[in-house]
């Protein structure tokens, strides 16, 4: 029951109370005995209002937690939530409270409303979805005060199903309104070769009832429903469609797309529903990282429209291909994902329901704090004294920025497998641990399971990123000081000029305004979040019909003249063509003591390949060319940025002119609407000052 309900129920009886004392209060004859009846006041206020929440709370779990197993379900229930599973499969097929029978969608079969899946595949053959059924039901843990319960299975090479070991758990608390869940995967060694490019778990709630969702303070809304999604135009891509006759007419003319409403990692904490009547919301909140994939900057689906809410512990979203999943020559694996906890609320119909988003963000705070649990019973699951800790400070070590060395301020510095410079980013099997690092660059990685890493950061405002050249073995209770760490950034000498800020992302960028007929009402007015409207990439070719954007540094400014999406140019028929950006800048003098610099830094790239030339818009050789690079979709899935990509490109100086130059950048790769870059950063460095 949420903490905004409990205040509702008693308020009234505090208030009436607080004003019987008042008057009290108010009639005393000396200042002396007025101060003493305020102070009993207040103490009595007090007492009411805790006794009053606390006896609600007692009185609704008094019974503890009850566990009930039939042939073919298992309910759980506390006294405020009472869930029902699938048995043995393990689907979670009703949530009731408050008075509401089942949260999740009734009309669904059993199966598709709160369940666990896996896409996966041979290699070179179709995608599989998986669903994780269980063969085996077994009780874990049963007292008064908490059960836990296990729904497995064992693979077998005669099983159509992907091969792993599948343990999932739930677990439900006294006086929890919800219930946490896990799963424990494993491949054993000898097991055949595998992709699996997504891991997460669905609730698929009563449609009826929730039509609002919260992700954010700034990104709530009333939402389509799914009937709207079938009945509207179908776009460039099967996800976004064109709301043409929704049921609320308010949403008709806007656009549905399930990727804008995207998170990164590092701030997907907290997202769900709210019920119209009752007044009761559900929501997903997932207290730590530690189990997903990519780093802190990955980007995955948060909850849309369905009403569905996802926990996404494995895709390739706006990483692709490059974000490794593959599985060969029997590499054994196991990996604990979560637990994570579905939370519900309520309030009363007189209250606002934004109290139940507020409510749902400080049980947040709170299962973060809580972080890592000590309830768990999987032994693949380490508390806290089974962990160990990292401290250490990083500073940036650029003398062509400042001759003394910085305060690596607000630096990303995490822990996950070894691997090369920037690995981390790619890497989807094993556990990542993230901190940012105050203003001095000091930072603390807390509660990192036991194994082996490399330690690796990067500074927002600096290109790049950082390893630390010796692998960090995390044992239980252990507390390694590292002191401190110096990162010199990709630098060959002195900025001539730059364009962009390097914080991985094309924001600062100019972002056009998407077309009247096709936005999404949520971002109108919303600068920071301009980019997540669809079609934006069209609006290139609105700008520049034929001639490609020409950017003059000195004159030019990046927030008014550079697209933030380097994309194709439709020609009609469906065709495309490749575009050439033009970079003019001049030169005093041309160094002839070494070659010059241009460092590239890109957020994104989807099927595509950047060409560099210098004085010279066409022919080979060109100065440098990235090959074929990217499968992030960020572009039509209105990331802002996918994968980096850092390219230092040497100019010989033979190449440039006292006077007026050209750079010239073209993707080359032109099938789609949707091949193209987005740069991040973009510097030319002089030769090195000797």
């Amino acid at each position: 029951m949420g903490k905004s309900h409990l205040l509702g129920e008693s308020g009234w009886l505090a208030t009436v109370l607080c004003f019987f004392f008042f008057l009290i209060a108010c009639s005393a004859k000396t200042p002396q005995h007025k101060d003493i009846l305020f102070k009993q006041l207040i103490l009595h206020h007090t007492k009411v209002l805790l006794g009053k929440i606390l006896r609600t709370t007692n009185n609704s779990s008094a019974l503890g937690v009850q566990l009930q197993i039939t042939s073919n379900q298992v309910v759980i229930d506390n006294g405020l939530v009472r869930v029902t599973f699938s048995s043995p499969g393990g689907d979670v097929i009703e949530i009731k409270y408050k008075g509401i029978d089942n949260i999740l969608e009734i009309v669904n079969e059993e199966d598709n409303r709160g369940y666990w899946d896996v896409v996966w595949n041979r290699p070179g053959e179709p995608i599989i979805y998986d669903k994780l059924q269980a063969t085996d039901f077994s009780v874990i843990m049963e007292n008064e005060d908490q059960v836990e319960v296990s729904f497995s299975k064992r693979w077998s090479p005669s099983m159509d199903a992907v091969p792993l070991n599948v343990d999932k758990r739930y677990i439900i608390r006294r006086g929890s309104s919800g219930f946490y869940l896990y799963t424990i995967l494993e491949r054993l060694e000898g097991w055949p070769d595998v992709d699996m490019d997504q891991i997460r778990v669905v609730f698929k709630l009563h449609k009826e009832k929730f039509h609002f969702m919260a992700l954010s303070d700034d990104r709530q809304r009333v939402m389509p429903m799914p009937e709207d999604r079938l009945t509207g135009l179908p776009l460039a891509y099967p996800e976004a469609v064109l709301l043409t006759n929704p049921i609320n007419p308010e949403l008709r003319g806007e656009v549905d797309d399930k990727y804008q409403y995207s998170c990164e990692v590092r701030d997907n904490r907290v997202h769900g529903w709210i019920s119209d009547d009752p007044p009761v919301g559900f929501w997903m909140i997932t207290p730590s990282n530690e189990f997903r994939v990519g780093g802190p900057t990955k980007q995955d689906l948060t909850s849309h429209v369905g009403p569905t809410v996802l926990n996404m512990f494995t895709s390739t979203h706006y990483a692709g291909e490059d974000l490794n999943t593959e599985y060969r020559n029997g590499e054994p694996w196991k990996k604990v994902l979560g637990p994570a906890y579905v939370y519900l609320n309520s309030i009363s119909p007189s209250e606002d329901p934004e109290a139940l988003w507020e409510d749902a963000k400080e049980q947040m705070s709170t299962e973060v704090r809580s972080w890592p649990y000590n309830f768990p019973q999987s032994e693949d699951f380490p508390s806290s004294h089974q962990r160990g800790n990292v401290l250490g400070q990083l500073i940036v070590r650029d003398r062509y920025i400042n001759e003394r060395l910085m305060h690596a301020s607000f630096a990303y510095v995490g822990l996950a497998a070894p691997g090369d410079v920037g690995s981390w980013q790619m890497e989807a099997k094993g556990y990542q641990f993230w901190t940012q690092a105050d203003r001095k660059g000091i930072f603390s990685i807390n509660n990192v399971r036991a194994g082996n890493y490399s330690l690796y950061a990067w500074v927002p405002g600096i290109i790049g990123d950082y390893k630390y050249n010796v692998n960090i073995i995390i044992e239980p209770r252990s507390k390694i000081k590292l002191g401190v760490l110096v990162y010199d950034p990709p630098r060959n000498g002195p900025t001539l000029w730059e364009i962009g800020i390097p914080d991985r992302t094309a924001s600062e960028f100019y972002v056009p305004d998407t077309y009247p007929t096709l936005m999404n009402k949520l971002y109108t007015n919303h600068p920071t979040d301009k980019f997540r409207q669809y079609g934006l990439w069209e609006r290139y070719a609105d700008m520049y019909p034929k001639n490609d954007l020409i950017y003059n540094v000195g004159v030019n400014t990046y927030v008014q003249d550079w697209f933030f999406a380097h994309v194709t140019r439709e020609m009609g028929n469906k065709t495309y063509e490749a575009t050439t950006w033009q970079i003019i800048f001049e030169l005093e003098s041309v160094s002839q003591s070494g070659n010059y610099t241009i460092q590239v830094a890109l957020a994104s790239a989807h099927m595509s390949e950047l060409q560099v030339r210098v004085n010279t818009a066409r022919g080979d050789p060109h100065l440098f060319t990235t090959g074929l690079i990217g499968k992030d979709n960020a572009i039509a899935r209105h990331g802002i940025h996918g994968l980096y990509w850092l390219y230092s490109i040497q100019v010989p100086s033979s190449q440039l002119l006292q006077g007026n130059n050209i750079i010239y950048l073209t993707q080359s790769r032109s099938n789609s609407p949707f091949q193209g870059i987005m740069y991040d950063y973009i510097r030319l460095e002089a030769p090195r000052e000797t």
